[in-house]
């Protein structure tokens, strides 16, 4: 499974941990997605959407 937002492709990110003595260790920031199920084409799709896109109301809900 991707960590992949399926509106906006928002994924993983990259980096380094800084400590206070100036150490740096690879770390990655993963994103909040959230499964939701949403009409497309006609047809119901589960979709991931990262929360962000998911709070701005993009796409219809189905329940």
């Amino acid at each position: 499974m991707a960590r992949k937002c399926d509106l906006c492709g928002k994924g993983t990110a990259f980096g380094n941990n800084v400590s206070h003595a100036k150490n740096h260790t690879r770390r990655n920031w993963k994103p909040n997605l959230i499964g939701m199920k949403t009409m497309i084409g006609g047809t119901v799709l589960t979709v991931k959407l990262c929360a962000r896109c998911l709070k701005s109301g993009k796409l219809p809900k189905v329940l």
